[in-house]
């Protein structure tokens, strides 16, 4: 874990409701190092896989999965909020912290066997990145890994994805 990173995100207390702390990454997005770190982290875990797509969750996924998917020559495919691709998609409902969602990918954005590494900002339950799982092997992708920039570990969001190589930049223990 990256203390230097941790220091870069930003606490925002009782957002988006009483309760919770908010961990913050646009602290870490505006600093041009701490931003080249994460991208380099990631890009040198997964440098020598065999990653044909990364695949980014919106809206902060976009950002990391973006500059990972040109650092590492693949294609990048866009998970997104339900309603917001333009072409034929498949959708996965799932709970989130405080509510319910859904996201979409479009039907042709994945090939069979394809190996697939998931990027987003945050681990917390699971759910978003569950339900991620479930649409890229629905399409025969196989899901490679999951590379997240905070976990928040007491949520035991990893317990949902135990089939899944998961890697995460910076671990809260406790809220």
């Amino acid at each position: 874990m990256s203390e230097a990173l941790k220091r870069k995100i930003r606490d925002i207390p009782d957002f988006p409701q009483k309760g919770i702390i908010f961990r913050d990454i646009t602290t870490l997005l505006k600093d041009r190092g701490a931003f080249r770190e994460v991208t380099t982290l990631l890009f040198d875990r997964y440098r020598d896989r065999p990653i044909d797509l990364v695949c980014g969750i919106e809206a902060r996924g976009f950002i990391f999965s973006g500059a990972l998917a040109d650092k590492l020559h693949c294609g990048l495919v866009p998970v997104r909020k339900a309603g917001k691709l333009p072409a034929e998609t498949i959708r996965e409902e799932y709970v989130l912290e405080y509510g319910t969602a859904q996201l979409e990918v479009h039907k042709d954005a994945i090939s069979p066997g394809k190996n697939v590494l998931i990027v987003d900002d945050l681990l917390a339950t699971g759910g978003t990145l569950a339900a991620t799982c479930r649409l890229i092997e629905r399409l025969g992708g196989k899901v490679f890994g999951i590379a997240v920039i905070i976990e928040l570990a007491f949520l035991n969001g990893r317990d949902k994805l135990a089939e899944y190589d998961v890697h995460s930049l910076v671990r809260y223990e406790s809220g």
